[in-house]
């Protein structure tokens, strides 16, 4: 054994990640990994049949047309056509992030569920992990991805364009991949320099409004596997990947990063525990301004909510004033898509978007973001009234903090303001237990009507499954 790849940084992280076992994790962290994935997995489940998704099963066919007898299956599909571990585990990944539903960790600014989970699934699959292998797992790749995503400096990162869910979730799957195959501490490190050399992912997407987000993640969630592979049988990744003076990613990806965070509070502060769910299909850094709109729509209305609600907002407010944080104005609030959303993909990162349809309609959920709904010439004539901008102190206070301040001015000649520090969800204001429930079951009814409910309990019993079920 090379002890200098176990003292790297990278290494100190990958040993841990590979000794974890179910028997030494917290009750409170066992719980969360069962959480974690019966939320993603609803939100698979709620975009099976998405039509970019099929047209992306066609293309992988066409690369690969020979039938399988053996493989994976995808979510909501459990009869249908098998694909290998890595097609299946991309292809899942997209459905995953599709509806903007499954959850983040703000301290990294990552979604890594939407592609570990699937990556894992799908391994665990192929080599019958059961219930709390595959668990342990995610929980060991949760620790490597987040912290690395701390390391990389949560504001830096995105500044400069990357997309945190991709390129730490490589790293996440690897982590997770490694542990379902039994890896020793010094492979995983070897596995995760891979990944951290292969990782990529970027926010280009948003400028133009294009359809490849979904990308990101299923790349994330193939790469990492692969990379995994190769360290199994023989390759060693670069285990200074961060912090090489030549092509380490602090330098590449962030204003030189931070380091220490990669091993900080290691095994004591368990990142899995710091997740926010979403309750709202879009951007979660649109979800302060979401529930202070929300929050302000009743106040106008004095607790009425009739038929003719939209239109008392409509009349009542004169102009809305928003400040949010600088991330999550420059994403949500700056682009042509994000002041005048005209598609699905607009509407979902645009913050005016988001406090338009919570004023007038008292509600965000999957059926306003329809190309119908985005377009309805009621919204588009509020969100002329609606103003956004960056305010220094919640800047300071992100990102432990995804804040907003909604004010808003209505005909009467009153000013109404209501400010969220973090939003609903946050693990500082989590969902109770019923929420996820209701959430889960609700969504994974598009593929199994009348079932949702009782599929999602059922996988409050993953700790207590010799094998993983088929979904």
């Amino acid at each position: 054994m090379d002890n200098k790849v176990l003292t790297a940084p990278l290494g100190r992280l990958a040993g841990f990640a590979a000794g974890l076992s179910w028997d030494m994790l917290p009750p409170a962290v066992r719980q969360a990994a069962v959480c974690r994935t019966l939320d993603l997995i609803g939100a698979a489940v709620g975009a099976a049949g998405d039509p970019l998704v099929e047209k992306m099963e066609q293309a992988l066919l066409a690369l690969d047309p020979q039938p399988r007898t053996r493989g994976v299956t995808l979510f909501g599909q459990p009869l249908g056509r098998k694909w290998s571990v890595t097609d299946g585990a991309m292809l899942n990944a997209m459905l995953a992030h599709t509806l903007e539903m499954d959850d983040v960790h703000p301290a990294s600014k990552t979604h890594i569920s939407a592609s570990m989970i699937p990556a894992a699934w799908c391994l665990g699959h192929m080599l019958e992990s059961s219930g709390k292998d595959f668990l342990t797992a995610l929980v060991a790749g949760y620790e490597v991805a987040h912290r690395v995503g701390m390391a990389l400096g949560v504001a830096a990162h995105r500044k400069r364009g990357w997309h945190a869910t991709a390129t730490c979730g490589t790293f996440g799957v690897a982590a997770a991949a490694s542990h379902l195959l039994g890896l020793s501490g010094e492979a995983t490190a070897y596995a995760l320099g891979l990944a951290g050399s292969q990782t990529a992912g970027v926010w280009a997407f948003l400028g133009d409004g294009t359809n490849s987000k979904v990308l990101n993640p299923g790349q994330a969630a193939m790469t990492g596997i692969r990379c995994t592979y190769l360290a199994k049988y023989g390759m060693r990744g670069p285990v200074h990947i961060l912090e090489a003076e030549d092509g380490g990613l602090l330098r590449a990806m962030s204003d030189g990063g931070h380091l220490e965070k990669l091993t900080e509070g290691l095994g004591s502060t368990w990142e899995i525990l710091q997740m926010d769910m979403k309750p709202y299909p879009c951007c979660r850094s649109a979800h302060a301004g979401i529930d202070g709109a929300l929050a302000l729509r009743k106040a106008i209305l004095g607790g009425k909510d009739g038929q003719d609600a939209a239109a008392e907002i409509f009349a009542s407010v004169v102009s809305v004033e928003a400040e949010t944080y600088r991330i999550g104005y420059q994403q949500c609030a700056v682009s042509e898509g994000c002041l005048h959303p005209r598609t699905p993909l607009d509407a979902k990162f645009s913050l005016p978007y988001g406090l338009a349809c919570s004023l007038l309609y008292g509600r965000m959920d999957q059926g306003l973001f329809t190309a119908e709904q985005v377009t309805d010439p009621a919204v588009q004539a509020f969100l002329a009234r609606i103003r956004v901008r960056e305010a220094d102190d919640l800047t300071a206070a992100y990102p432990a903090h995804w804040s907003c301040r909604v004010k808003v001015h209505l005909k009467d000649g009153r000013t109404l303001e209501k400010f969220i520090e973090d939003p609903t969800g946050s693990y500082r204001k989590p969902l109770p237990e019923t929420a996820l429930l209701a959430k889960a079951g609700k969504l994974m009814e598009n593929a199994y009507p009348g079932k949702g409910g009782q599929l999602a309990a059922g996988l409050l019993e993953l700790p207590q499954m010799s094998v993983l079920p088929v979904v």
